[in-house]
């Protein structure tokens, strides 16, 4: 019988919506709540089981136990379906206001009851804390959820994360060393990107669920490039009384930068008139703008290798936004030597059938007055 620990960081992901670019520490969830965050972890574990339930559930004599912890780390969504509560133990009581030490403390127990995988629902924090008990003792894999999603142990999403546990059951996934990677969230607060390894990680292995590493490029061609996306964006900024939504990252910050304009670089901005109208906005805020203006246009850059344009650090543009600015009114940018190191481009709003509306092939502004097509897939979970 395979026994599988199953954690959920019920604050990982609060920070995204509403702008603080993570929730690590008690404050920064006390400020993120203050600010109407909800909670995100629940929603995306609770998705990650009925994908689950539903593939497991056409299988035969597959032996397995769940083993979590009371309440909002696991065990209140286990609970949730028939097939997972008859097959669940809970071996930890966490505080009421639960915190990294619970984390903690759970996996210590996992190692106790000696389980044959962790599945964690969080973000490159949750990565790290569970690393620091288990090392690389025992395999891991994330269901994604957290604001910084830097590692290379998350599925793509909760349904890519179900169907590798199945594979992982039915002893048909490989196992691979796996990245974790963490962000200095002061620094990253400030706009400052400090990405440091923290360890490596046994992992079960599918390349085309698993979303691997974000990669950041820096050559002088690649800054060339950025220029002539900039130079290019310059001229579609100038539609007037329309709000731009300018996302996170050094491309989109370059566009910024010609128009003399100080970015936040890993926030989202607003444009009016090629002028910055509202800096370092929050889900909520842009809803509000959105429902003063008439036009509105949404531009993102690719994250590098993975190839997330919505869903990894952007989540302020959520699906509601999205929605309500229209996926004709998105520009996507990526240099050339971004896009060779990036063979699909994918979406994680959250929102199935967004994704599904927003899957296809969509033109990728890579120049001045150049574009390519490139595929929004959906992954075969």
């Amino acid at each position: 019988m395979k026994r599988i620990g199953f954690l959920v960081n019920p604050v990982a992901g609060m920070g995204g919506a509403v702008g603080l670019k993570g929730t690590d520490g008690r404050e920064v969830l006390k400020k993120a709540i203050s600010l109407g965050a909800e909670p995100v972890s629940p929603l995306r574990a609770e998705s990650f089981l009925l994908k689950a339930s539903q593939l497991i559930s056409k299988e035969e004599e597959l032996d397995f136990e769940l083993l979590s912890a009371e309440g909002e780390m696991g065990g209140s969504s286990l609970n949730k379906f028939e097939i997972f509560k008859k097959r669940t133990k809970l071996i930890y009581e966490p505080k009421k206001e639960t915190t990294q030490e619970d984390t903690k403390h759970l996996c210590k127990e996992f190692l106790k009851e000696k389980v044959d995988l962790i599945l964690f629902c969080g973000g490159d924090g949750t990565a790290r804390d569970v690393s620091k008990v288990i090392g690389r003792e025992i395999p891991m894999l994330g269901i994604p959820s957290g604001v910084k999603m830097h590692s290379a142990l998350f599925a793509l999403n909760p349904a890519t994360a179900a169907s590798l546990f199945l594979l992982f059951l039915k002893d048909q996934c490989e196992f691979k060393d796996a990245e974790i990677m963490d962000v200095d969230e002061e620094s990253f607060r400030k706009g400052e990107m400090k990405v440091k390894l923290f360890a490596y990680a046994r992992t079960p292995y599918r390349k085309v669920l698993l979303q691997g590493r974000k990669s950041v490029f820096e050559s002088v061609n690649e800054e060339l490039a950025k220029d002539e996306i900039a130079r290019y964006l310059e001229e579609i900024v100038e539609e007037k009384d329309t709000l731009f939504i300018l996302g996170p990252g050094t491309t989109t910050a370059r566009v910024a930068e010609h128009l003399g304009i100080k970015k936040t670089l890993l926030g989202v901005d607003l444009i009016k008139n090629k002028t910055l109208f509202a800096k370092d906005v929050n889900e909520k805020e842009i809803l509000t703008y959105l429902n003063k203006f008439k036009k509105a246009k949404i531009i993102v850059s690719v994250i590098g290798s993975q190839g997330f344009v919505f869903g990894r650090g952007n989540q302020q543009i959520s699906a509601e936004v999205i929605k309500k600015v229209g996926k004709n009114n998105i520009f996507i940018l990526a240099t050339p030597e971004k896009l060779r190191e990036t063979e699909v481009l994918r979406v994680d709003t959250g929102d199935e059938n967004l994704d599904k509306e927003l899957a296809g092939y969509v033109r990728v502004i890579s120049g001045y007055h150049e574009m390519v097509l490139r595929k929004i897939e959906l992954p075969q979970a």
